[in-house]
């Protein structure tokens, strides 16, 4: 039907309509054309894996049973993506992460989770890029928002799983009496809106303020009032973005950052999980966890919400999260 719908004479007569036609349509035959990969590939190793029996070619089986384990993560990969069906979940993403509870401890666990989600982007070939970064006094971060971005990535989608606070017990290298210490950090993520989506801003709602880089990012940065805050008085939502030296790019990212915001709202708002929202909107400290990560007295990183458990601490501090992301996935 789409098909034929877009090889109509007339079909660009309405833009708006033939871009959402073909939208729709390019969505469709990308999901094809994987399951049609998926199929022929499984055909493939069927059919060789039959000759390798009767030549008795242990090798090539071997190579086979390989390949397999690689084309059911490929599977499992393609039933997240079907599950993942919301317009948003194909969205880039925008993450905040903020320290809570537990003074430097909280700030350097905080700095942790970031180079935790640095590296689980690394790992699936996205670009992270530092919209805004508040250091802490003696070490860590005391918050900071970053966009993770790649093409048909389903950054979102995949990132909205790690919302809540996150929960973080060892033996503290800031504590001379190596006391094991209790630290806190929460993270938002918000899908990041492309020129499709319109969010409309009455500029009247907006306080803009401008001051200096409070970071080291070059010396033009730190001397001339680069940074930019952008305050929506209406819903209080403040954004801010200072990793550009131009005030005009740094106003601009900020902007975006806040029509993100305010769609994930209006989004939120339409489901009627207002109060699903608040839920994870709890103090950042006891009780409110969505996931525990020990490293004393022993070692194990636990997601409550699932009851997932994960012995090896240093493999997902490393990025290694994708078994988190898809048992809570799969849970919902």
């Amino acid at each position: 039907m789409l098909d034929q719908e877009s090889q109509k004479e007339d079909f660009w007569n309405d833009p708006a309509r033939a871009r959402d036609v073909l939208k729709k349509k390019n969505s469709l035959d990308e999901i094809v054309g994987r399951m049609q990969y998926l199929s022929s590939s499984l055909n493939d190793l069927e059919s060789l894996f039959e000759l390798a029996m009767e030549e008795n070619d242990e090798e090539t089986a071997c190579e086979i049973r390989n390949d397999l384990e690689g084309l059911k993560k490929t599977i499992r990969d393609e039933e997240l993506h079907l599950m993942l069906g919301a317009e948003e979940d194909r969205l880039n993403a925008i993450m905040s992460i903020h320290a809570g509870a537990g003074g430097t401890e909280a700030q350097d666990w905080a700095e942790m989770l970031l180079r935790m989600y640095v590296r689980w982007a690394e790992r699936r070939g996205f670009k992270t890029t530092i919209i805004d970064l508040l250091p802490g006094e003696e070490a860590g971060i005391k918050s900071v928002s970053m966009t993770i971005e790649g093409e048909y990535a389903y950054a979102y989608g995949y990132l909205k799983a790690e919302i809540g606070i996150h929960r973080l017990v060892r033996i503290s290298p800031f504590d001379s009496g190596a006391r094991r210490h209790t630290s806190f950090a929460s993270v938002f993520v918000y899908p990041e809106i492309n020129d499709e989506i319109v969010v409309d801003i009455n500029e009247n709602d907006l306080r803009i303020d401008t001051y200096r880089s409070t970071g080291a990012g070059g010396q033009h940065v730190n001397k001339t009032d680069s940074a930019v805050r952008i305050t929506h008085l209406p819903t209080g939502i403040v954004v801010q973005c200072q990793n550009e030296r131009s005030q005009h790019k740094n106003r601009a990212m900020a902007m975006k950052y806040l029509k993100s915001r305010l769609y994930e709202m209006k989004l939120m708002e339409q489901r009627e999980k207002i109060d699903e929202v608040n839920k994870t909107k709890k103090d950042i400290a006891w009780g409110s966890q969505i996931r525990s990560y020990v490293l004393h007295p022993y070692k194990m990183i636990k997601d409550h919400r699932t009851s997932l458990e994960v012995g090896n601490v240093n493999k997902v501090l490393d990025g290694d999260i994708d078994d988190f992301i898809e048992a809570y996935l799969l849970s919902k």
